[in-house]
């Protein structure tokens, strides 16, 4: 259902069963699928390429040009999965020749006042609370919570299970399965609560637990611990991608608590 109230663009690809309602600006080059819900005064700009029953509450402003000045008007996206759900004036850049494209992955809630600059990847199930702030060119993993009022410097990536504490400004990576709090922003111990929630065994917590008191708790420098990790602990998923993580970050990982 369209409302007559709309103005959509008739070069824009709109799905079955999508309700617009009055007052949302639709331009060229847009793609929604089918069950999507947009907002009055939401506007989708080019771009856009959003996905199934998705929800986009008023005022949300979805894929405007990139606030970055070296971009010269290249065609790049904003990518959008299904049943993801931005709550008001939320505001979303497309990418830029750098990436060509700004990912939001599937069933993510970005609530109200949310930024997320171009360049940017967000993985799947993530929670970023109101007044979250993303710079260009973030790395986000899956089932990632941000709690409300967090900045992300540019190039900066968080693992996967991370959460990061409200108000926080993260200047390094965090790494996977881990809380991060305090200012300067450090390590907080895991996210047990998030990782029971998702089914994670006490034996899977442990370990992931005991590798990080290697890398944070003992003293170690994190060549040093790296080399422990892989040497007394077992190949899982979990450790490879703790280990992965590390090995790729390009401005380093946060500190452990009491050694900023």
């Amino acid at each position: 259902m369209i409302q007559p109230l709309a103005y959509i663009h008739p070069q824009a690809k709109i799905a079955d069963n999508v309700v617009i309602e009055p007052f949302v600006t639709i331009h060229k080059d847009v793609e929604i699928g089918e069950g999507t819900w947009i907002g009055s005064n939401a506007t989708i700009m080019e771009g856009a390429r959003i996905g199934k029953n998705c929800r986009i509450f008023p005022g949300a402003v979805i894929s405007a040009i990139p606030q970055d000045l070296k971009y010269k008007g290249e065609q790049t996206l904003t990518i959008i999965g299904d049943n993801t759900t931005i709550r008001e004036c939320v505001t979303i850049n497309r990418g830029t020749s750098d990436h060509w494209k700004t990912e939001i992955g599937s069933n993510c809630l970005l609530m109200a006042y949310c930024h997320v600059a171009h360049d940017c990847v967000v993985g799947n199930n993530c929670i970023f609370s109101n007044n979250t702030t993303l710079a260009g060119h973030i790395f986000i993993g899956d089932y990632v919570v941000l709690a409300g009022m967090v900045a992300i410097h540019q190039f900066c990536k968080v693992g996967s299970h991370a959460f990061v504490t409200g108000g926080s400004l993260v200047r390094k990576d965090v790494p996977p399965y881990v809380k991060a709090a305090r200012e300067p922003l450090s390590y907080a111990g895991i996210n047990s609560v998030g990782l029971r929630r998702r089914g994670f065994s006490d034996d899977k917590i442990n370990e992931i637990q005991d590798i990080y008191r290697t890398l944070f708790i003992k003293n170690n420098n994190v060549s040093k611990a790296m080399e422990i990790i892989e040497a007394d602990f077992k190949p899982t998923e979990e450790r490879d991608e703790i280990l992965n993580f590390i090995n790729g970050s390009q401005r380093g990982i946060m500190k452990g608590f009491g050694n900023n």
